[in-house]
């Protein structure tokens, strides 16, 4: 869907509080944009557009699309809010996130990552290396880079960086000139309603490529392989630990300050050449493959190879990604996004690998009683490489449906199948509480959740005095 913007337009944004709405709303107010919004309650990307002096209404109420000529909502607002309502009485026209991104990118050269995890970081990752090569691209990203406090960002250039949305398909609607698939898996069968039915869509995606770009695929995925062996006429390379990888990754170092490894690139028609010493201040093998379609998107542009190991090595993260926030009885804890069960693992593992003499306690708060549902098996196996979990309610996110078991059947599978000790808290009070009861020694803390359990780890400090 083509869309056509004039700039004496009011974009009215339902559910600008969430952080590709905010972003997607910065960058168009700094594009020149007359932008404002609306979200149920007051948070951190809210406060960021509150600085851009964009107009922000706390509550959704049919007044706040009054004076609005266009309207973007978000993949997680009901179709019976009262403002979606009230702009399709108005006849007011109604966008998704995904068809004004795609408008806002349309006539940008432009990367876009896509993938069940991994995301975020690969996304940030090739914004540094970009940034560092003087390219300065318009970033829009899933998560605040810590190098410049924000999600998102108006470059001078004519590149533009950023994560896609794959949550409602509208990750099809942007045209990529350079794309990754980082990993398919399980994640918003809600909406795909099938493993098979997501496939096919990242198919479309990739596909979606011109010949004058590259896809890039991370063929340690299983299901990245399988949907390679039907894809054609698309200039693409793989990369991962897989020896048939054009961007093979090699002997991995790790400890509890980086992760280096090599890179051997062997791409058609020319000898191989290798990178090494790749050095980057983040641990987890999942985070070397994701530096890895960073490097190989840079390679393929035609940044250098020092500038490229210069950018990574100096990365300094994304918020919300093993983030240490505090300590407390020289116990570090740590924050991370993690919510899904893969992603679970990969933190754990890469934890694990690092500190293998700690004890590590996981406050995990689940996501979506649909995701739960539908992946409690999933979840029961994910704690493996942890000794404790802190089991907190689960964030609802909106949604009110069956659970279809009860909690401590979740709670009982987890004990099984991950053989972890394992506490049941209901709030920020009863996780204060066992923290001064049961955290000392050499321990690990990390709080693991898409909700508020970001805000129980920074709320805990005060709790503990």
């Amino acid at each position: 869907m083509k869309i056509k913007l004039g700039k004496s337009e009011l974009i009215h944004f339902v559910g600008i509080g969430g952080i590709g709405m905010s972003g997607l709303a910065l960058i168009m107010n700094e594009l020149g944009f007359n932008v404002q919004g609306s979200d149920i309650s007051n948070n951190k990307n809210i406060e960021r557009l509150k600085k851009k002096r964009i107009n922000i209404f706390i509550g959704h109420k049919s007044k706040n699309v009054k004076k609005s000529t266009i309207v973007v909502v978000s993949s997680a607002i009901k179709k019976n809010n009262i403002e979606l309502l009230k702009a399709k009485k108005r006849k007011i026209p109604i966008y998704k996130r995904g068809d004004m991104l795609a408008h806002v990118v349309s006539l940008m050269r432009n990367v876009v990552v896509a993938g069940s995890h991994g995301k975020t970081t690969t996304t940030s990752l090739i914004s540094s290396i970009f940034s560092a090569a003087k390219i300065d691209p318009t970033i829009i990203n899933g998560g605040v880079l810590n190098s410049f406090g924000s999600s998102a960002k108006l470059g001078k250039s004519n590149w533009c960086i950023l994560e896609s949305d794959e949550s409602d398909g509208s990750f099809l609607k942007i045209p990529p000139t350079y794309s990754i698939v980082t990993n398919i898996d399980k994640e918003h069968l809600d909406y795909y309603k099938s493993l098979n039915n997501l496939k096919k869509q990242f198919s479309d995606f990739i596909e979606k490529t011109p010949s004058f770009g590259k896809s890039f695929i991370c063929i340690d995925d299983k299901n990245n392989r399988e949907i390679l062996k039907n894809i054609k006429n698309v200039n693409l390379s793989t990369y991962g630990t897989n020896k048939n990888s054009n961007f093979q990754i090699l002997n991995i170092v790790q400890n509890k300050d980086y992760s280096k490894f090599d890179l051997k690139i062997s791409i058609l028609g020319t000898k191989a050449r290798f990178i090494k010493n790749i050095t980057i201040p983040i641990i987890g093998i999942h985070n070397i493959r994701n530096s890895t379609a960073a490097v190989a998107v840079a390679t393929s542009i035609g940044i250098p190879n020092n500038v490229i190991k210069k950018s990574l090595k100096k990365f300094q993260g994304v918020q919300r990604r093993f983030t240490k926030i505090f300590s407390f009885q020289n116990i570090p804890f740590f924050d991370d996004y993690a919510h899904h069960p893969t992603e679970i693992k990969e933190v754990l593992n890469g934890v694990r690998q690092v500190y293998k003499d700690k004890e590590i306690v996981c406050i995990f708060q689940p996501h979506r009683i649909s995701r739960v549902k539908n992946l409690h098996e999933e979840f029961s196996k994910s704690f493996v490489k942890a000794d404790t979990v802190v089991l907190c309610p689960i964030y609802k996110a909106g949604e009110n449906i069956n659970l279809g078991f009860s909690y401590n059947y979740f709670s009982k599978k987890i004990i099984n199948n991950s053989k972890v000790n394992l506490i049941q808290i209901n709030n920020n009070i009863d996780l204060a509480k066992f923290t001064k009861q049961n955290l000392y020694g050499n321990k690990i803390v990390i709080g693991m959740g898409a909700g508020s359990i970001s805000n129980w780890i920074r709320e805990l400090p005060d709790l503990l005095k």
